[in-house]
């Protein structure tokens, strides 16, 4: 709860982007201004620190660009917007949805693109109104992790993942795809710890990033080989009998096919394919027989390949082959929803499938082909359109068809502009909600520091808001709740076996500060979910797509030190660190091609092209280009315009659609 320290009141805060880390954040306010930000010492992860980002926060919600009234524009993307009440926008809002319904005898002319920008329980409350109407269309899928999970779910039975904080019992980390000295700054002194406590930290990773740097062994696989190096790996393994045999016996199903299957792959070409040598291979694969327990790490990257759910399941199989499951400082962690144990009465679902599903990254081609009826107006929450979706020249042809584009936001992002009507929603300092992490097992609350920025609402606020325009003109046309305050929204979402796993009795406790909740070792059992009740092995096909003459570089575009995704971008602190976008290339590709760093590129392939500066550097393999996805403001580069929709492997299982294989992007570069 609110305390006061000194001249300042001092209240309590969680950060709700899509992050491994969920920061728990104390904000400093005095006489109604939020001062400064610091983190919050109660949580054993976040450990009282946050990172450039969070820090940042006073100016995100100072920031002079941020929206203060809902804004209509004047014939879409001419950029003429006016200031315009919460009135005249729920009344033209509702006018529409009322004339759709009345035009086709339902709603699912209305849709919903909604995703992750905060992952606020409240921020559930769009698909809360959305589902109130009655059957819509609505975005289903994810664009970030579906191929992973799919893999965990088949090969383990669900997706679960330890406490990070047992890192520090590990004798081998291996970080593979993922840089958590950027993307999860408070993984690593759990990772130090651990390194203190004699482990081995082993990175795998096209890049060389800066948690490569502070590795004990750095592996340069080349990009979308990951699958052949956890091959080449397991027959190392398998043929100097270092696997546990015992484990393998009781606990697993289908080893006999996969090592069978195993014998297809000729070892030397695996080799070639990933690009390593027998020596490297053969050091791993004996770190792993050695040194237990060992804990692996894939990060999201890895599944976005064409085989992104093959190539997670190959590296399960490793766990699984080496005995290092269910114990404290091992398993193979992805992300997990075991602190996601809310009752969800927000989303108002009166049926599991009560809406008209889309997939969330081939919503350009819905916008275009449905019918009876087609999609008229959109609604777009926690969302830039623009910026995270593949295809977006086809996306931004289909938003023509549309006779209304609403988008819920603080900023007038690249996916706002090409709105008609925007709506200024508050910060995590503004309002109530509850935030959980798919990292951490922590669970933490936001409460209102300051009042609402200017005429900004809550995403409830907005909800209720329409909910009561819409039955005001067509009376129980919408059943959202409006007589409900924020925290009974929060009071119905909390259930007696979430109060025991947090060791509460009531919601309100976590203002005295975060909580973690009780959970065990991932598969400390080792009783599976799955059929058998084992760890499943599988073997499949495996797709050696590489890249052609004519566009001869991967595209890389993973995530930057400074931004999550598209936000944070626009911030002063981090415009400062980052003014512009950059391509990065390696030595050897700039040589050929007489580029120096600060020369203008372009950047192209059968989709698109982008201009930007270039930037030479070791870091980057050969073969490949890096460009840092998400908007950098102002710029009018956006790496999407390179990729096509091309979908994984898996995620129809637990996401409901594949997810997109951003990284079977193939590019060429020349020099302006």
């Amino acid at each position: 709860m609110a305390t006061e320290n000194q001249s300042y009141r001092i209240t309590r805060h969680a950060c709700p982007r899509n992050c491994y880390d969920t920061c728990s954040i104390l904000a400093y306010t005095q006489n109604g201004i939020l001062h400064k930000v610091e983190g919050d010492p109660s949580h054993s992860y976040t450990n009282g620190k946050l990172c450039t980002k969070g820090y940042s926060y006073t100016n995100r919600v100072y920031h002079p660009e941020r929206l203060r009234t809902p804004m209509l524009q004047t014939h879409r993307g001419s950029g003429r917007w006016q200031e315009i009440s919460w009135e005249e926008a729920m009344k033209i809002i509702a006018d529409k949805i009322l004339s759709l319904n009345h035009r086709y005898g339902n709603n699912l002319a209305l849709a919903l693109n909604k995703y992750s920008g905060n992952f606020g329980i409240l921020h559930n409350a769009a698909e809360g109104m959305f589902n109130s109407l009655g059957p819509t269309t609505q975005a289903i899928g994810s664009p970030c992790w579906s191929a992973g999970l799919d893999a965990h779910t088949y090969d383990f039975g669900d997706y679960l993942t330890s406490d990070p904080e047992e890192m520090v019992h590990s004798q081998l980390i291996i970080l593979w795809g993922v840089n958590p000295a950027w993307t999860a700054v408070h993984s690593m002194p759990f990772i130090y710890k651990a390194k203190e406590q004699g482990a081995t930290v082993v990175v795998i990773d096209p890049i060389y990033t800066t948690t490569a740097r502070k590795s004990d062994i750095y592996i340069q696989v080349n990009p979308g080989s990951d699958i052949y190096l956890a091959l080449a790996i397991a027959k190392v393994i398998i043929e100097q009998n270092w696997q546990d045999t015992k484990f393998i016996k009781q606990y697993t199903h289908g080893w006999e096919h996969y090592n069978e299957s195993l014998k297809n792959y000729d070892f030397n070409d695996l080799l070639s394919l990933c690009g390593q040598t027998i020596e490297v291979i053969t050091e791993l694969a004996e770190l792993m027989y050695r040194k237990r327990p060992m804990m692996i790490w894939t990060g999201f990257g890895l599944q976005r390949h064409l085989q992104g759910g093959q190539t997670i399941r190959a590296i399960n199989a490793l766990a699984a082959i080496t005995g290092n499951i269910g114990t404290i400082g091992s398993g193979v962690q992805f992300a997990q929803q075991q602190t996601w144990q809310f009752n969800y009465n927000i989303l108002m679902r009166s049926a599991p499938h009560s809406f008209r599903a889309v997939d969330i990254n081939t919503f350009d081609t819905a916008l275009q082909e449905l019918d009876n009826p087609p999609i008229k107006l959109l609604w777009i929450s926690c969302r830039n359109l623009l910026t995270q979706s593949p295809a977006r020249k086809s996306l931004m042809k289909s938003l023509k068809n549309l006779e209304l584009i609403v988008t819920v936001d603080q900023f007038l992002t690249p996916t706002a502009q090409l709105s008609d009507i925007v709506l200024p929603t508050t910060t995590q300092f503004e309002e109530w909600d509850i935030v959980a992490s798919y990292w951490h097992h922590w669970i933490a609350i936001n409460e209102p520091a300051i009042k609402p920025y200017y005429d900004s609402k809550s995403e409830l606020e907005i909800a209720q808001l329409l909910s009561k325009t819409l039955n005001v003109l067509q009376p129980g046309f919408c059943r959202f709740p409006t007589d409900l305050s924020s925290e009974d929204f929060i009071d119905n979402e909390f259930n007696n076996e979430l109060y025991q796993q947090l060791d509460i009795n009531n919601w309100r406790e976590l203002l005295d500060g975060p909580k973690k909740i009780k959970l065990p070792t991932a598969w400390e059992n080792l009783s599976f979910k799955t059929p058998t009740k084992k760890f499943e092995f599988l073997m499949a096909t495996l797709d050696k797509k590489s890249n052609s003459p004519k566009y001869p570089y991967w595209l890389l575009s993973p995530h930057a030190q400074f931004a999550i995704n598209s936000q944070f971008q626009n911030n002063p602190w981090i415009q400062k660190l980052k003014p512009e976008p950059e391509v990065v290339i390696n030595p050897i590709t700039a040589t050929d091609l007489a580029i120096i760093t600060g020369s203008m590129v372009k950047v192209f392939n059968q989709n698109g092209s982008i201009v930007a500066k270039a930037r030479v550097s070791n870091d980057v393999p050969g073969n490949s280009i890096v460009f840092y996805q998400g908007w950098t403001p102002k710029s009018n580069v956006f790496v999407n315009d390179l990729v096509e929709n091309q979908p994984t492997d898996m995620g129809n299982f637990v996401t409901g659609s594949p997810g997109v294989a951003f990284y079977n992007t193939f590019v060429n570069i020349q020099k302006l």
